[in-house]
């Protein structure tokens, strides 16, 4: 196993060659099967350190001098800021030693209490492929492939009164937050579009019931009629910078 330390905001220096064969990658390498975190958003909370699962393949003949790897960067090949704080990664797992073909597995950790680590970094990123090569060398490839990153929700809910008679009136309340990186704290989160769901006693999914729309401190509130028990929750599917996130259900009896 290899694991590269901290590097935020470092900078790559791109080998390039000229006349390039067709599919070749500059520098010797080429770098494929790219998938980080199986193409899902990387959502990230205000304190735990959040583990990110790659896999990539990496096709060279060249002696390397210290594990590839793929993560998230920004900027250019030549001056990138990146995003992680460690990375683990796999020895080469051989599938054409004569092609110098090798399958990785990688384990990418970003930490929100890093220093560097803020706001402004949620959104879109892209994501690179590097390995070091002997006598200070490098390639470095971008993989086409955006990621991104969110800032983590939480949704709470309260259903009530609880037994309630049929026919009545039940209020649903709720809160939804989210991760600011800045403070390292959830905080309200106003004017958010959160669908308010039911799940009737005996059945297997959620069906949403009508939506709301959070005040200036993330407050949910709205009432709907009790016909059968059941559980609700709130559901907020998220957007570009921030995760979706269901509270946890509140089950209703109703006499």
């Amino acid at each position: 196993m290899w694991r590269a330390a901290l590097a935020g905001g470092a900078v790559a220096a791109f080998t390039s060659v000229t006349a390039v064969p067709a599919g070749a990658a500059e520098g010797g390498v080429a770098f494929s099967r790219v998938s980080v975190n199986g193409g899902k958003p990387i959502v990230v909370g205000v304190k735990e350190e959040v583990e990110v699962h790659a896999t990539f393949r990496m096709t060279t003949t060249l002696k390397y001098k210290s594990g590839p790897m793929v993560f998230p960067y920004r900027g250019t090949l030549s001056n990138m800021d990146t995003m992680h704080s460690a990375v683990i990664g796999s020895d080469c797992k051989v599938v054409d030693r004569a092609k110098g073909i090798c399958d990785f597995e990688e384990w990418l950790y970003i930490d929100p209490r890093y220093i560097d680590f803020g706001n402004e970094d949620a959104g879109t990123w892209r994501t690179a492929a590097r390995v070091y090569l002997p006598h200070n060398g490098q390639d470095a490839d971008d993989k086409n492939l955006p990621l991104q990153l969110k800032r983590a929700t939480r949704v709470t809910v309260n259903a009530s009164p609880e037994p309630v008679a049929k026919g009545r009136t039940i209020t649903v309340t709720g809160r939804v937050t989210r991760a600011n990186w800045d403070t390292h704290t959830y905080q309200g989160y106003a004017g958010r579009t959160v669908s308010l769901q039911f799940k009737a006693a005996g059945a297997s999914s959620y069906t949403t019931v009508k939506k709301s729309t959070s005040s200036r401190t993330g407050g949910l509130k709205t009432t709907v009629k009790a016909t059968v028990p059941g559980t609700w929750r709130w559901t907020y599917y998220g957007n570009s910078t921030s995760g979706a996130k269901s509270s946890a259900g509140d089950y209703v009896a109703v006499r």
